[in-house]
Parts: C-alpha cells; structure tokens; sequence
C-alpha cells in the first residue's frame, strides 16, 4: 500500500507534466524519435481522459500507469523499441573491404545507393512541387491577410506544410535511411486555440520546414542534373565500344572530339574502362548526396529537443 501510493505520488499530475517527463527521459535520444514518443503519449493520455470525463488528469495518468508506464519507464521501451526496429529495417551490412579497388567497387553491392540515386532522380518533381506550394501559399495568404478569411487560409497552409513535412521526412527515411519522424509534431493540445495557433507562428520548424521546400528546388535540379548526365554518360562509353565491336557502324563523340572511331579500335577498351569508373563514380556522388541530404532534412524538418 505505501509502494503504491510513493508510485502514484511520484507520477506526474497532469499530462504537460508527464510529456516534460517523458522528454527530459529521453534526453540525448535521436529528435524524431522524441517527437513521435511526445505525440503518442499526449494521444494515448488525452483519448483516457476522454473517455473518463469524471476524472482528473492526475486520476487518468494515474489509472493508465499500469498499463501504459510512467514517464521514465515509457522513454526505456521507445529507446528499446527504436533500437529492434532499426535493426530489422535496415539492409544487411556489406561485407567488409579492406582494398581501395574493394571500396571503390563495393558501392555497387549497396542497396542504399541506388535508393539515393532514384531520390536524386525524384527530388526534381518534388522540388518543383514544395517551391511551387510555398511560393503559392505564403503569395495567396499574404494576398487574403486583408480580408477576415486571411488567418483562417494562413492557418491551413501552415498546417499543410507540417503535412508535406511529414511525407518528406517518409521519402527521406524509406530512401536515404535517415531516421525521421513518424508522426505530426507535437504540440499540447490542451492549449487554447490562440497560443496553439502563436506556438505554431513562432514555431522555428514552421519557417525552417519551408525555407527547405524552397531549396528543394536547386537542389532537386541539381540532383536531376547530376544523376542523368553521369549514368548517360557512363553508359555510353560503356555501349559504345561494345556496339562497335558487334559491327556497329559511327562514332562517339564528346565535344567534337571523336572517342570512339570505327578504324581506331584501340581506343575501345580505354572507353570502355572510362565507362565503367565514371559509373562507380556516378555511384559515389548518390551515397555522398543521399548522406548530406539526409543530413539536411533532419536538421530542417524535424524539431529538435532544445525547442520542445
């Protein structure tokens, strides 16, 4: 009887409470990670205390605590839990090379580069369509904010940015293996509609999230740039030789520069291996890219603990 009620009176007392709790628990674990604990355990507690219309805050958390945990006991199992999941998604290590030519080549081997390389290929449709979004919404909110109507259409583009926010941040971890958040950014929702509506204003994230759909542009031309002239570009010097040997008639050239003529077959085999490194090199550039822009979108689009 006195263990239970030191357990209880240990519990936080009400749900801002407990969500303090739960993120100073969690202290040093990865942003997104922080973020979805802090939204399922207000989603969890808030859907309780619904349903208990009689009971306190302090009877609700102390009721689920059970079943649901405290604070510190809830951050051990997302920690745990964060640690299982990510083994079993991610892809097998490759195995170790020690050469360079082993390194070098080894890219080939490695699932996520060409899961980088197809984000590079697609961040051209999506950076036209986030630069595009943007531009549209802060130009057609600025244009309304005369008419009452203004902040209620201000309000919903903030609200479809956390929503596009959120479909990056899928594309992100499922394609260059960034861990991302995997739901809404939390927020207290026991707040009245007015600070929620000034939190989500002065919100860091809110103006951070589309200052990156804005870049999404250069860099997804960029990107789009990159890939295809180095894979069209590899691939022809790898095609040609071989069409030539198969008695393809013509020439390659690059520049007005003649590569590959019909009568000079000693410069083949040096296209081809041309060919070849500049493919692995293409390969290269996806995981570099892919790895820095992971690197970007976290710091971007997820909110970090200092601001919670």
């Amino acid at each position: 009887m006195n263990a239970s009620n030191t357990f209880n009176a240990a519990l936080p007392t009400t749900i801002p409470d407990y969500l303090e709790r739960l993120r100073k628990s969690l202290a040093g674990a990865d942003p997104a990670l922080v973020q979805d604990a802090l939204y399922d355990a207000e989603e969890y507690l808030r859907s309780e205390l619904a349903e208990n219309p009689g009971k306190s805050e302090a009877e609700v958390i102390a009721a689920v605590a059970g079943s649901y945990g405290a604070p510190d006991e809830v951050a051990d199992i997302y920690r745990d839990t964060e640690v299982t999941v990510q083994t079993a998604l991610r892809p097998p290590p490759p195995r170790p090379r020690e050469s360079l030519l082993g390194r070098f080549f080894g890219v080939a081997a490695e699932p996520r580069t060409y899961a980088a390389l197809f984000y590079m290929l697609l961040s051209l449709a999506t950076g036209i369509f986030y630069f595009t979004w943007v531009v549209f919404g802060i130009s057609f909110s600025a244009g309304m904010s005369v008419l009452i109507v203004g902040i209620p259409v201000l309000i919903l583009y903030f609200g479809s940015v956390r929503i596009l926010s959120l479909v990056e941040g899928r594309i992100v971890e499922v394609m260059l293996g960034e861990r991302m958040p995997r739901r809404p950014l939390y927020s207290e929702r026991g707040k009245p509609w007015l600070e929620r509506i000034k939190d989500m204003f002065i919100d860091p994230r809110t103006w951070s999230t589309q200052l990156y759909f804005l870049l999404m542009l250069p860099l997804g031309v960029a990107y789009f740039v990159l890939a295809v002239i180095g894979l069209s570009l590899s691939l022809s010097l790898i095609v040609a030789p071989v069409a030539l040997l198969f008695g393809a008639s013509g020439y390659f050239e690059l520049d007005g520069i003649n590569l590959v003529m019909q009568h000079q077959p000693w410069a083949w085999p040096l296209v081809f291996i041309a060919g070849v490194l500049l493919l692995f090199c293409t390969l290269h550039v996806a995981r570099a890219i892919g790895a820095l822009h992971g690197q970007l979108a976290k710091h971007m689009l997820v909110k970090s603990a200092q601001y919670y």
